[in-house]
C-alpha cells in the first residue's frame, strides 16, 4: 500500500489523520527559550491559551530533514510499498526541502514530494484526497497524481482580525500591501503562487465575513470538497450555518493549529475548498 504523510500546517483534525492512514511530521513552534513539537508537546488548547495569555511571541520552524528520514524508514518498515508527502507551501516554509532532501537520500522504497503551494485545510483537502486513493489501492504515480491536481485546484479564502501575527512572522506574501492601513480594517486572505494574498478589505467583522460567504456562493456547484477553518472565532457557529445554506451540507470543521495559528493568531474564519 502507498502511504501519506503531510506536515502539522494541514491543521487536519487527529480523527480525520486516523482514519485515512495520513502520517504528520511535526514542524517546532518556540514560545521564549522553549521548543514544542505541534501536535506531540503542544496541544491546540495549551498552544491558544499560550498564545492569547502570554507575552512571548511565537516562532515556527521547519522539521529537520532526520525527521523525516525517521518517518520514511517507520513506513518502509511498516510494509509501505511507497510514499506520498504531500507539504505545505514551500513560498512559506522549509518543509518541502527537508522532505525532498530525506526523500532523495531514501532508497528502501521510491517517494514523491509534492509542493503544495497551500497551507491548512486547503492543504488537508488534497491530503484527504490522496489519502482516500491510497487506501483504495492506487499505485504510486496514480496518488502522486492525484495529490498534485487536488493542490492544484485547491485554495482558501478566510478572514483575519489583524495582519499582524502575519508580519511578526514574516508570512505576509503580497498581502503587504495590507500594511499602513490595517487601523479599523479586517483584511480578506487567499492564497497565490503559494503564498498569502490580499483579496479585500473591508471595516466590520461582520462584512468580512460576509465577504467569505459570498465568495463560497460565487464558486456554487464547482466546490467539490469544502471545509471551514477556524480559529478562536466567537462567531463560528453562525458562520457554519451559513456555510451550510450555501453548500447544501455541513462542511468539514478544522481548528487551526499551532504553525498556521502562530501568523494567523486568534480570530481568524474562512473557507477551503476544492474545485471540481
Amino acid at each position: 500500500m502507498i502511504r501519506i504523510i503531510t506536515d502539522s500546517g494541514c491543521d487536519l483534525p487527529a480523527d480525520v489523520l486516523a482514519e485515512h492512514r495520513v502520517d504528520v511530521v511535526p514542524l517546532t513552534v518556540r514560545f521564549g527559550e522553549t521548543d514544542y513539537l505541534a501536535g506531540i508537546d503542544l496541544s491546540i488548547d495549551e498552544f491558544w491559551q499560550k498564545l492569547i495569555g502570554g507575552d512571548d511571541t511565537p516562532q515556527t520552524a521547519a522539521p529537520s530533514v532526520g525527521r523525516f528520514t525517521a518517518a520514511y524508514g517507520q513506513l518502509a518498515a511498516d510494509g509501505a510499498d511507497g510514499i506520498v508527502v504531500i507539504c505545505m507551501s514551500s513560498a512559506i516554509s522549509a518543509t518541502h526541502r527537508s522532505a525532498t532532501l530525506a526523500a532523495e537520500a531514501f532508497e528502501t522504497i521510491p517517494i514523491r514530494v509534492i509542493d503544495s503551494r497551500l497551507v491548512s485545510g486547503a492543504l488537508g483537502l488534497a491530503v484527504i484526497e490522496a489519502a482516500e486513493r491510497a487506501l483504495a489501492g492506487d499505485d504510486l504515480d496514480a496518488v502522486a497524481a492525484t495529490a498534485s491536481d487536488a493542490c492544484e485546484a485547491a485554495n482558501l479564502y478566510a478572514t483575519l482580525d489583524t495582519l499582524e501575527y502575519l508580519r511578526r512572522g514574516g508570512r505576509i506574501g503580497t498581502a503587504a500591501a495590507f500594511v499602513g492601513g490595517l487601523l479599523d480594517v479586517k483584511p480578506v486572505i487567499s492564497f497565490e503562487v503559494g503564498e498569502v494574498t490580499a483579496a479585500g478589505r473591508v471595516r466590520t467583522r461582520s462584512r468580512a465575513v460576509a465577504d467569505v460567504l459570498d465568495h463560497l456562493r460565487d464558486l456554487g456547484d464547482r466546490v467539490a470538497r469544502l471545509g471551514v477553518i477556524h480559529s478562536e472565532a466567537d462567531d463560528l457557529a453562525d458562520f457554519v450555518d451559513g456555510v451550510t445554506d450555501i453548500h447544501g451540507a455541513p462542511p468539514l470543521i478544522i481548528r487551526i493549529g499551532p504553525i498556521v495559528g502562530t501568523h494567523a493568531g486568534p480570530g481568524a474564519l474562512g473557507v477551503v475548498y476544492r474545485l471540481g
